[in-house]
């Protein structure tokens, strides 16, 4: 079941992606597709925490803070991204963010260095480049530097995220105020730019972002929480797949013999970062009963 939770998740957030590029062909500004990814989470975690009597005061302004300031700008970078490059480059670039997590480890670990996550670096790195060498024209790169500044981002703020939950945050708490801040940045984009020239098929697919993205996300933390971390994040890479058939049936945008080895590196390097994360987790768990 966990398995059916993951793929779920993977379809949405590809669906979510091109919904995303949708509405901006449609007359949308990114900052209007940046509030239909927020609100939706805001209203259900306000009624539910209203509903169960939870508070809402978060355990660390600063961690939050940190948390957001990332996270955010990673979403309208990756964001950004959906809107000009093809459906299947984009979303590869913003799953970059494990290789870049397993850098900064590697890189601030004291002591020997992890060759497993050095080795998932090179590999994802290596498919990044066979990514963007055949699918990028000239125009396209100052979108496809900020698709893979959003996967550093996004990888500093999943760091984050560690953080609030050591100190006892709750992953709901985590996402309201991210989503809090979204929509707030979204607001100030919209007094800046404006709406664009939104019609009824740009607001269907506002509504396919919120909606789509919701889902995913609940899917995604549903299946987190049951059985092995390792197949879930395994699975988590399918959406790269799921985002380069939408963007052969609604785009065109067929990747070369090249790109798919690109994703495919990608895809082994987020599993391999993923697979010694959890056994050296693993291991720690073990000492400390042991101790």
């Amino acid at each position: 079941m966990q398995s059916l939770w993951m793929l779920l998740a993977a379809l949405m957030f590809a669906i979510m992606g091109a919904c995303i590029k949708l509405s901006y062909e449609a007359g949308s500004t990114l900052a209007l597709i940046v509030i239909a990814r927020g609100l939706p989470s805001i209203i259900v975690i306000v009624l539910w925490a209203v509903l169960s009597h939870q508070s809402l005061k978060p355990k660390s302004i600063k961690l939050h803070f940190l948390r957001n300031l990332f996270g955010v700008t990673a979403m309208w970078m990756g964001f950004y991204g959906y809107s000009v490059l093809p459906l299947s480059t984009s979303t590869s670039l913003n799953y970059t963010s494990p290789l870049f997590i397993a850098s900064f480890l590697f890189f601030t670990h004291k002591g020997p260095k992890d060759t497993f996550r050095l080795l998932a670096v090179i590999l994802g790195f290596l498919g990044v480049l066979l990514v963007l060498r055949p699918t990028i024209t000239e125009d396209q790169w100052f979108a496809a530097s900020l698709g893979l500044m959003s996967g550093a981002f996004a990888g500093v703020a999943m760091l984050q995220i560690k953080e609030l939950g050591a100190i006892g945050e709750p992953i709901w708490r985590t996402v309201f105020y991210f989503s809090l801040i979204v929509v707030i940045t979204g607001f100030l984009g919209l007094k800046a730019h404006g709406y664009g020239t939104p019609v009824l098929t740009t607001w269907l697919a506002l509504f396919g972002v919120g909606v789509s993205g919701l889902i995913g996300q609940l899917a995604l933390t549903r299946a987190f929480g049951q059985g092995s971390p390792i197949l879930t994040a395994a699975l988590q890479y399918s959406t790269i797949i799921f985002a380069a058939i939408l963007g052969i049936v609604f785009w065109g945008d067929i990747p070369d013999i090249l790109a798919w080895m690109g994703m495919v590196l990608i895809i082994l390097a987020g599993l391999l970062s993923a697979w010694r994360t959890m056994q050296l987790a693993e291991a720690a768990r073990s000492r400390k009963k042991q101790a």
